[in-house]
């Protein structure tokens, strides 16, 4: 392909075109994928518990929560779609001091293989819950299959990988929201758990767990990746193709716009489901000794509802397992590639990252305290994703034209701050009562 083209000339224009979808192809995908996170077993666990003590009563943090996620994830995903670029790409670039990126690399990296700490955890339960299969054996299972659904992205594509991802998501959410239909809850509960309020420093800590569960450093590392990965020119184009890319407005004005509809479907799916665990809690489990841990309240469901909802809801466990540690890995290669532009194939990394979760599970640790401790760990990176996205989602010379709005700008760095004392307030909360 030559290397110097004019932007403006058909050689270009036919190279930027190449990126696009078929015309009639809905633009969904990217948030979808993304949105995982939001599902993934340590959201489980906040919101099971959230409902089993204390009942409706923190509806409204998982509804606020929901739609700080909107923000976040749009500006990732935009930040993505307007340069090319993925946020770890974008902080490689501008960290010139190579101890601080590698620093700051270090950090985000120890962040992703918490995160699959708590995916391959939540996965094994889910499959010693089914099967009576033991923790250890069914972390390497989960590791297994993620290992072939990361070979299907490498293969095929990030479509054909979007597509899986999307099919586990419908697992996930039938898994977790049939209770509802056969146990429904009360109206009026749910409508007195949209008032703001706390009861004790327990319904604080089980907040604060909920709101730092939600927001993911890899999530908003890894959104920017799927959406330039989607849209924006392949890396081996010339610079001349990415400058005419960049330059069409009017495509980018259009991918915006489908992408807001691309978040809104994915986080409105997320929150349902959020809201669905903690409904069935509330409705089922509350005031049941022992439902603060995974097969506590697989156990309570068996025994209140039946043991067909109990099923479903450890296949649903068992999909967000895998769904969220195949994307978990996949952010994980980007953040390496990103700041260290180093690129390790996607199965060696994928070896790597399971064995951590692989000697917790071997040495008998409680999976439940395992994924309590994860969390804790992603609240130290929260500020280390968070505020280098509003910064250069608000700066001219990164989106130009597209850079946010005053509003939004004032709004991300409102939610920004915001999570940042509560994911303190976790941290403080959690030490305080260990």
């Amino acid at each position: 392909m030559p290397k110097n083209v004019a932007p403006s000339s058909p050689l270009a224009q036919r190279m930027v075109a190449s990126r696009r979808p078929p015309r009639g192809v809905w633009l969904l995908g990217p948030a979808l994928v993304a949105g995982v996170a939001y599902l993934d077993p340590g959201n489980v666990a906040s919101n099971m518990s959230a409902g089993a003590a204390f009942g409706y009563l923190l509806v409204w943090v998982v509804v606020l929560g929901n739609v700080i996620a909107w923000l976040v994830q749009y500006l990732s995903a935009k930040l993505g779609i307007v340069t090319g670029q993925s946020l770890p790409e974008i902080l490689g670039e501008r960290l010139h001091n190579r101890l601080g990126r590698r620093a700051y690399w270090l950090q985000a990296e120890l962040v992703a293989m918490a995160t699959d700490i708590a995916e391959v955890i939540g996965g094994a339960v889910a499959l010693n819950l089914l099967f009576g299969m033991p923790l250890l054996w069914g972390g390497i299972i989960v590791g297994g299959v993620s290992i072939i659904i990361l070979l299907v992205h490498v293969r095929r594509g990030p479509r054909v990988f979007e597509f899986i991802v999307i099919g586990l998501i419908a697992a996930i959410t039938i898994g977790f929201t049939a209770g509802l239909f056969v146990s429904p809850p009360d109206a009026a509960g749910v409508v007195s758990g949209l008032m703001p309020r706390f009861e004790g420093a327990g319904s604080v800590l089980l907040a604060a767990s909920i709101l730092g569960a939600t927001i993911m450093p890899h999530a908003i590392y890894v959104h920017s990746s799927l959406s330039r990965d989607r849209f924006a020119p392949a890396a081996t184009l010339s610079k001349a193709a990415k400058t005419a890319y960049r330059t069409d407005q009017p495509r980018i004005r259009r991918l915006l716009h489908a992408t807001r509809w691309d978040v809104t479907i994915a986080m409105a799916i997320a929150g349902t489901v959020n809201l669905a665990l903690l409904l069935l809690a509330a409705a089922n489990l509350a005031g049941v000794d022992g439902t603060d841990t995974l097969e506590g309240a697989y156990a309570a469901l068996r025994d209140g509802i039946g043991p067909t909802i109990a099923t479903l809801f450890a296949v649903g466990l068992l999909a967000s397992g895998l769904a969220s540690t195949a994307v978990g890995a996949y952010a994980g290669s980007e953040i390496m590639h990103g700041l260290l532009h180093v690129r390790v194939p996607l199965m060696v990394r994928r070896l790597v990252t399971l064995v951590p979760a692989l000697v917790i599970l071997g040495i008998g640790f409680d999976p439940t305290l395992a994924l309590v401790l994860s969390q804790v760990v992603l609240s130290f990176g929260i500020p280390f994703a968070l505020v280098p996205l509003i910064s250069l989602t608000a700066r001219r010379d990164v989106l130009g034209a597209f850079r946010n709005t005053r509003t939004t700008t004032v709004l991300g760095v409102a939610a920004a701050m915001f999570l940042i004392a509560l994911n303190v307030l976790l941290l403080w909360l959690v030490f305080q009562t260990g």
